[in-house]
């Protein structure tokens, strides 16, 4: 008599794995089927004039880029328990996969608990949000100083709108501090920090350098593609634009499968002030999409498909 659940319940989740997948490819399908501002056809004749080696190199750093992920993962879960690569690799692929689809990528929240027993689902989201935390923050740091150089370089905004910004901002972080103790369905900031301290210092530590060593690998393929199409502006100018782009576009709402749209409208924006074609900003941004988030999609359906949930749940 128990055999007809577990055999529904088998099914289910295996429409589920399927159902995700599919609704994967599906965005991805979309999305490039919509962006016909994307001169893809200026992509072939700019490989022909550049050697297999440089394009290799273009390519490894989006493996760089996802494995400096991997092993943020890896030492932050086995801040409780042991976790190989190869299983961290899986659970940060399959919840690529499982949150492409929802905005800023919450389902991968949701997709890295799936892999875990149900009664470590919070220790998990909560894991989950130092990771994804961490690369925020150098994002904001690295993305403010790249807008106060583009500024200073370029001068796009007077004085004193650079002062009501930062000023705002300042007001923000005391308001922040201020509610710290307000507490919303058992949980406040205050509550946040003493989670936060009890994890080791020495992880918190890796999980900073292996974010920044992600930022740096994420923010020089860009630089990298620029110089691949030609654009031979000074370092801190591209690299300037680079990460005020990024630091803007990942401050606005959007889903995963829209990624290279908005960090392409942002990109636009900066590279047009500094005379740059059009075309190029929007090709790169696609590139970029291509290479970090729809190749991890396709390997991340594969750990979907073979996902086997845990006797728990």
């Amino acid at each position: 008599m128990n055999q007809h659940p577990k055999r529904y319940k088998k099914q289910l989740i295996n429409l589920l794995k399927c159902a995700i997948v599919a609704a994967a490819f599906y965005f991805i399908y979309d999305q490039v089927r919509l962006s016909k501002a994307v001169e893809w056809n200026r992509l072939l004749a700019v490989m022909s004039q550049h050697s297999v080696v440089f394009i290799v190199f273009i390519l490894s750093l989006s493996v760089w880029n996802r494995y400096f992920e991997i092993l943020k993962w890896q030492n932050l879960v086995q801040s409780f328990q042991p976790l190989s690569v190869g299983r961290a690799a899986a659970q940060v692929f399959g919840a690529l996969t499982a949150g492409i689809f929802t905005p800023n990528g919450f389902g991968e929240y949701a997709g890295k608990a799936f892999f875990f027993e149900k009664s470590k689902a919070k220790k998990i989201i909560f894991l989950n949000l130092l990771c994804n935390g961490i690369q925020m923050v150098i994002t904001v740091v690295f993305g403010v100083i790249g807008l106060v150089y583009f500024n200073a370089a370029f001068g796009v905004f007077e004085a004193k709108t650079v002062l009501l910004l930062a000023g705002c901002f300042v007001v923000l972080l005391s308001l922040l501090f201020s509610i710290k103790k307000i507490t919303l369905k058992g949980y406040s900031i205050d509550f946040f920090i003493r989670k936060v301290t009890e994890i080791p210092a020495r992880i918190h530590r890796k999980n900073a350098l292996l974010g920044m060593g992600r930022y740096l690998v994420f923010s020089h393929q860009y630089y990298f593609l620029f110089l691949f199409f030609g654009v031979n502006l000074p370092y801190f100018a591209l690299m300037s634009v680079i990460t005020s782009s990024y630091f803007l576009s990942s401050s606005l709402p959007s889903f995963q499968f829209l990624d290279f749209a908005v960090k392409g409208s942002v990109a636009l924006f900066f590279c047009g002030l500094l005379g740059i074609n059009s075309w190029i900003p929007l090709l790169i941004t696609a590139i970029m999409w291509v290479l970090n988030v729809v190749i991890p999609v396709g390997i991340g359906s594969y750990f979907v498909l073979n996902f086997k949930p845990t006797s728990s749940l």
